[in-house]
Order: structure tokens, then sequence, then C-alpha cells
């Protein structure tokens, strides 16, 4: 259930009341145990690393002693913040595999309630929710768009406006996966197009599944802030951690999680 003080809207009720009838139906395995009776079990919710403490105040990458990471204090993000709910790997990997690549739609829903417990606890003001846009291609080939699933009952629970067509890819980029974080700019940059009538002087949520570096939803925002928006936060479910010696200089040269980081 979403965090206590949260008011919860009529139609988010309604939406999670539908979810409850399907799983009594077609009763659901966990995504990321498989245990039965849960899309997402307590034991899964339980085991993840929360990224809460000791990040980046701007980007969200956790840091060992500074308010600001290096990257960010080299080069300000074109959003104003980014945060994750909890680190890539376990569980949470094994269930955003499952909506991404085995159709399990429903992991939306259930895994939505960590996104609108952590949008609680922000004091972000905004109008619209975008999810960060698949390529024709992709979105053909899978048949949605696993941000969107997240996404979509966020705005529902918050009461926020949801369009899902004011941000799309205009080109298809190749894998994210080995590539540096320069090469990970290079590959998204312009990748993006917003819709200035959706978007101009509105405050923007932007909503993905994992973030690694951030140069996806980096190119989306400034995509968003060409066509008039106002600013632009991001929220994503986990956080690809990069590992370095020094904690407040994650820098990397190569980059590899598995299938569509960014």
């Amino acid at each position: 259930m979403p965090q206590a003080g949260l008011q919860v809207r009529p139609a988010y009720s309604v939406y999670r009341l539908i979810w409850s009838g399907l799983d009594i139906l077609f009763p659901p395995v966990c995504g990321g145990c498989g245990k039965r009776g849960y899309r997402w079990c307590p034991e899964c919710a339980r085991s993840l690393r929360l990224l809460s403490e000791n990040i980046c105040s701007t980007c969200g990458e956790p840091v060992e002693h500074a308010r600001i990471c290096l990257r960010c204090q080299q080069k300000n993000p074109a959003y104003s913040a980014l945060r994750s709910y909890a680190e890539f790997g376990g569980p949470l990997r094994e269930a955003l595999h499952h909506l991404k690549y085995k159709h399990d739609i429903g992991l939306g829903e259930a895994l939505s309630e960590m996104l609108i417990e952590l949008y609680a606890r922000l004091a972000w003001r905004i109008d619209l929710i975008v999810p960060v846009p698949l390529s024709q291609g992709r979105l053909k080939e899978r048949g949605y768009n696993q941000a969107a699933l997240l996404a979509r009952p966020l705005a529902l629970a918050i009461n926020a406006r949801y369009a899902s067509s004011a941000l799309a890819r205009t080109r298809n980029t190749p894998s994210q996966v080995g590539l540096s974080v320069e090469e990970r700019q290079e590959n998204v940059s312009g990748a993006f197009t917003a819709d200035r009538k959706q978007v101009w002087a509105r405050d923007i949520l932007l909503v993905d599944d994992t973030v690694t570096t951030g140069s996806t939803v980096n190119a989306c925002a400034e995509a968003l802030l060409a066509a008039g928006s106002g600013k632009v936060y991001a929220l994503s479910l986990a956080r690809a951690v990069l590992k370095a010696k020094n904690e407040n200089d994650r820098q990397p040269n190569r980059v590899s999680i598995g299938p569509r980081s960014v």
C-alpha cells in the first residue's frame, strides 16, 4: 500500500481493486522469487537495498562524502533531480526482467507502489507524468512500454495528468550495455522529441524502470526543456549502482549490467 500521509485517490483504488480481482481469478507468482500468491512478495520487498541516504542531491547516485557527486559538479544535468527507490539486483532485477521480457504486466501495478511511496517522501510539485518512451520498433516487438506500466498507476495515485504521448523516441538507439558514460550520452543525444502543446510551461515527472548513468533520462529532459517545459524531475524504480574505489568518483570506463540499462 502507498505510504501513510498520501491521500489515496478513488481512481487508484478502483485500479488496484481490478488487479486484486484478477489475482483471485488468476493466482499470481512473485516476479522476484516465484512464490505463489503474490505478484511481489513481502520477503522480496524486505530484501531491497534502498537508496535514501548518502546520495547525490541532484542525480541520486550513492556517494560517500560529498553532497553532490563529481559528475554533477562537472556538468549539471538537464533535469532538476533524479531519485531511485532501490539498488538494481537480486529479486528486483528478476522482477524487472519478468516485467520487461516475459509479459508479466501485472507486476507494473505491484512494483509501482514503491514509486508512490518514494514520491510521497519528496517535495516535488509536478503537473504531468511522462514515461520514458521506447522506440517504435521495440514497442511493437514487446507490445507495451514497461515504464508506462509503472507511471500510469503513479499518476492515478497522486491525481496527476498522465501523458504517454508527450515524449517520443525519434530514432532507434543501439543498446547501452557495455558503453562508457560518454558513449551512453552520445548514443541517446537528440534521440527524443517532446510535444510542445502538452509540455509547455508544465513541470514534468519522468518515470523509468531502471537508471544507470542517467544518460537517457537526461536526454529526455533536454527534449522537454527544448519544447518549453518547466522543471523536469525523474523517478526510477531501480538504480544500477556503479562500483568504484572512490565512492564520490564513480566514473567507470564501461558499464554493463544487462539489457536496456540507461
